[in-house]
């Protein structure tokens, strides 16, 4: 250890005193009184540090060794660790049993300390310091573990935590907090699964909460960092275990199960045929008929650390959905016998909200895994499906009839991020002409100029910006043949024009319906328009419901699953894989990746798999993730995924330095754009002020390692069948830094919000947004026996269009899940993370991001309250609330949480 000679006069003994190391560049108090104890004559300077003593050259000497003795500083380390739902770390008996012995020996866990220096002398790594924890507190909320460590002055700052876990089993850790330093506790926010020692004898590393570039990174644990990242990356074989914390990829070639039946073969996503994001690798075998697709199993893995916490297991099962469903489906297969049963009457669908549906006993009580929607009717011992009425039909019982409700959900409905500002006409299509019929629109000019009674003319409407469309046309054409041929589906090209009128809202103009030429039936193709005339009227009707299916298809496939789900998780995986737990930028992103990969593996389990509840009751039935393939390969890019530029890209917005956000609105009440930026730009900020802490300058985004390191294979690797695209934002100042995780944290946060909440308020009536049309227009053969039916009874022909009894109820039940916020929702902005309470800069920007979201909240109240905003305002209209903050727990239509998590 270094000493220090301090000498009491020119005559007097010399003193040799260990010297403290600093902690963070602050002198140990006992350092401090030694030096202003020298400046005293030696004989006072005596009684000072003997407390009286004989001033004798043998007690001089004895004094000044027990001043070197003290050496260390006594540091308590706390283990805060979340008891295990069900109990406390309740497993099975023998295991429980011999780790309870463990606790009694006081091997728990075992510490050990990390230096963040390197010894001056060897230059190498400190020697750790160990101790085993014991239990000191144990209640339903908390376990605690204790360990007291002698800390030697020389050790220097603490700069990792290693742990091993002596239980048989895993433990989730919450926080380890090491007290008794003079500068305060130092803080380890873990929130991490810890592996038992059985499972995998490598320990564990934690890094204090304070945050490092790597190339700031201390030298006592750069070795840990790295090491760290080896450990997530993993090297790529074998099958994946649960308690594996490997971050790898893979295609999505486990949506199949043709082991089970031929039928169920999928395609692999992912590849020159099908184009696709990355998913994470779980390293399943392979099948026995296709050697291309991964077997199938009843859990799906994802890394530890990626799975909901205990408490949020507890308070809303994430497994919820598929053992609902599981429970519910057959239940509804019993007392729904004919699959393809539709709804004879309108009251009947009533009844479903009003009365409800009994479903038959079993073992598994659906009352308990959907509270909400099924209740337990004890003097009948059965429970009683019965849906809550969204908000739109409590306000409305008829608004889904409306045209002026079809044009402003649109704007502020369920997929608000779909409709194009009309620049060129006639509307065309992209598709060969040879194979799918005439590419130019068969809406025409006549026929819009009389729609909109001579205000303007085509040319003039385009010009001032009046005409938008909804274009599904390119999209579903190559599809219509192949979805014609599953049973109870039918599918054509679209179209939807708008007409932007002078209160700002959208009239519909016209329906565009095509067929291509199939089973040796020519093109057919129809426009359908608003009228007076009875048929006409009810032909418009039946056309909207087409559209609106397309729509409803479009945005569950496309706006909500790829768009935010899927193109996710690769950014997830590339962080984990590529940058440490203690680099800022992992954990400013941190808190917008948590529990995606879970949720989306839980969605390849039940919801977008073969035969699951997208396929069997959404428009595109097997065809469904082809859909998003397809969409992906010709319509996504990184650049739009930022509101601003997507919304410039549809003609929404232009570039103006002086209007609001910097973007001047083609329709200024548009309610997902009004509130959508004033959210964009409050992340922005945040993350421009949090990005200027950590980089000087642009150059030191640059030289980030572990930052380019993540940015490039998320390009080349996540999302590498797009890799080549010119598209992809340069990783070169903090101005990029900044552009690109906003896009990430706006679609994590805002755009899924804005896409995922309101499901039920839009959908749970689902006349509104039907998921599956099941018959053809009556006007494409009316020799056809549904043409004399539908002139006899107009009404039964809407109701056998409309999804199946089964089909309605399950897709009411996901929807409903869907839309629910769970107690613990993690709200944007609702809380500050541990790394950002390290640095009062960081923490300052952080309130500051939390006041511009309490404003969003006073604003969006403001705009729902004004009458002019007809699209967020009026009798019986649902007020646009997706984009507030925050939200109470359940169904409420409102909330931005930080993540994707369900």
């Amino acid at each position: 250890m270094p000493m220090q000679q301090i000498h009491a006069s020119n005559s007097g003994p010399s003193y040799l005193i260990p010297q403290r190391p600093c902690l963070r560049g602050i002198p140990h108090p006992s350092f401090q009184l030694w030096s202003r104890l020298s400046s005293f004559p030696s004989q006072r300077k005596l009684k000072r540090v003997s407390h009286g003593c004989r001033n004798d050259v043998t007690k001089i000497k004895a004094v000044a060794v027990t001043a070197a003795e003290k050496k260390s500083v006594k540091v308590k380390a706390t283990i805060s660790v979340q008891p295990t739902v069900g109990g406390i770390f309740s497993e099975r008996a023998i295991e429980r049993g011999m780790d309870d012995i463990m606790d009694l020996l006081g091997k728990s866990l075992l510490l050990e300390l990390v230096s963040a220096q390197l010894d001056p002398k060897t230059k190498l790594e400190k020697k750790t310091l160990e101790h085993y924890a014991h239990r000191t507190h144990q209640s339903a909320e908390e376990v605690r573990y204790e360990a007291e460590f002698e800390v030697p002055e020389s050790f220097g700052e603490i700069g990792a935590l290693l742990v091993e876990n002596e239980h048989h089993r895993e433990m989730f850790v919450r926080e380890i907090v090491l007290d008794g330093f003079e500068l305060g506790p130092v803080r380890f926010a873990c929130e991490s699964w810890l592996h038992s020692k059985h499972d995998n004898p490598e320990k564990r590393v934690f890094f204090p909460n304070k945050s490092y570039l790597p190339s700031e990174t201390p030298e006592g644990v750069k070795r840990l960092r790295e090491a760290e990242l080896d450990t997530l990356r993993g090297n790529g074989q074998g099958e994946r275990q649960s308690f594996d914390r490997v971050y790898d990829y893979d295609v999505y070639n486990d949506l199949g199960d043709p082991d089970k039946d031929s039928d169920l073969s999928r395609p692999v996503l992912g590849g020159p045929e099908h184009p696709y994001p990355r998913r994470c690798r779980t390293g399943r075998p392979r099948t026995k008929e296709d050697p291309f697709s991964e077997k199938r199993s009843s859990t799906v893995y994802v890394p530890r650390d990626e799975c909901f916490s205990e408490v949020k297991q507890l308070t809303f099962n994430t497994k919820s959905l598929a053992s609902a469903l599981h429970a519910l489906i057959p239940a509804l297969k019993t007392v729904i016998v004919d699959k393809n049963l539709g709804f004879p009457v309108f009251s009947e669908i009533d009844a479903l909200f009003d009365e409800g549906l009994p479903l038959p006993s079993r073992n598994v009580k659906i009352s308990n895994l959907l509270p909400r929607i099924v209740s337990f009717i004890k003097d009948k011992g059965e429970d009683l499906l019965r849906f809550n009425p969204p908000a739109t039909m409590e306000r409305d019982r008829f608004f889904w009839l409306r045209d002026e409700e079809f044009g402003r959900q649109t704007l502020a409905g369920l997929n608000p991020c779909c409709l194009q500002l009309v620049t060129e006409w006639p509307l065309k299509s992209n598709l060969d002409p040879e194979v799918y019929g005439p590419a130019e629109s068969a809406i025409s000019t006549e026929l819009v100029e009389r729609e909109i009674r001579g205000f303007l003319t085509v040319e003039e409407a385009i010009k001032q910006k009046k005409l938008f469309v909804l274009d599904y046309h390119d999209l579903l054409l190559p599809l219509v043949e192949e979805v014609r041929k599953l049973e109870g589906r039918t599918l054509y090209g679209s179209r939807a024009l708008f007409f932007l009128t002078d209160d700002g809202t959208l009239r519909p103009l016209a329906i565009e319906l095509t067929r291509p030429p199939i089973d040796g039936k020519p093109y057919w193709n129809e426009v359908l328009t608003p009228t007076w005339h009875a048929t006409g009227v009810w032909l418009w009707r039946l056309a909207k419901i087409h559209i609106l299916t397309h729509d409803s298809g479009y945005h569950q496939l496309v706006s909500h699953w790829l768009r935010t789900h899927c193109a996710t998780e690769p950014y997830i995986i590339a962080a984990n894989r590529q940058m440490s737990a203690m680099h800022p930028i992992y954990r400013l992103l941190h808190p917008h990746f948590r529990y995606t990969m879970e949720i989306n593996a839980l969605a390849r389990e039940s919801l977008i798999n073969a035969g699951g509840v997208i396929e069997e009751n959404f428009l595109p039935g097997k065809h469904s993730i082809l859909l998003s393939s397809i969409a992906y390969d010709k319509h996504w890019r990184f650049d739009h995924q930022a509101l601003p530029k997507d919304l410039i890209h549809r003609g929404m917005a232009v570039e103006d330095p002086t209007a609001p956000h910097g973007l001047k609105l083609t329709i200024e009440d548009y309610p997902y754009a009004n509130d959508g930026l004033v959210l964009w730009d409050a992340l922005k900020t945040w993350f421009t002020e949090y990005v200027d802490h950590y980089y000087a300058d642009s150059t030191a985004v640059q030289s980030d390692t572990e930052l380019q390191a993540w940015w490039e294979e998320v390009i080349t690797v996540g999302h590498a069948d797009k890799k080549d695209e010119p598209w992809w934002p340069v990783l070169k100042t903090k101005e990029d830094l900044v552009e690109i995780v906003t896009t990430i944290a706006w679609t994590a946060s805002g755009h899924h919000a804005a896409v995922n909440f309101g499901q039920f308020t839009f959908a749970g009536y689902f006349p509104n947004r039907p998921t599956v049309v099941r018959n053809n227009m009556p006007i494409e053969d009316p020799s056809d026996p549904e043409w004399e039916l539908f002139l006899q009874k107009p009404e039964v022909t809407m109701l056998k269009s409309f999804p199946s009894q089964i089909q309605a109820a399950t897709v009411m039940t996901v929807l409903d899940i869907l839309s629910n916020h769970s107690p613990d929702e993690e709200y944007l902005g609702a809380s500050v993370e541990p790394a950002w309470e390290e640095e009062p800069l960081v923490k300052a920007a952080f309130e500051k991001f939390r006041g511009k979201l309490l404003e969003l909240e006073g604003l969006i109240d403001a705009r729902n309250a004004d009458t002019t905003r007809r699209n967020r305002n009026g009798a019986g209209v649902v007020p646009y609330e997706l984009l507030k903050p925050t939200s109470e727990a359940g169904v409420t239509g409102k909330g931005v949480p930080y993540s994707i998590s369900i």
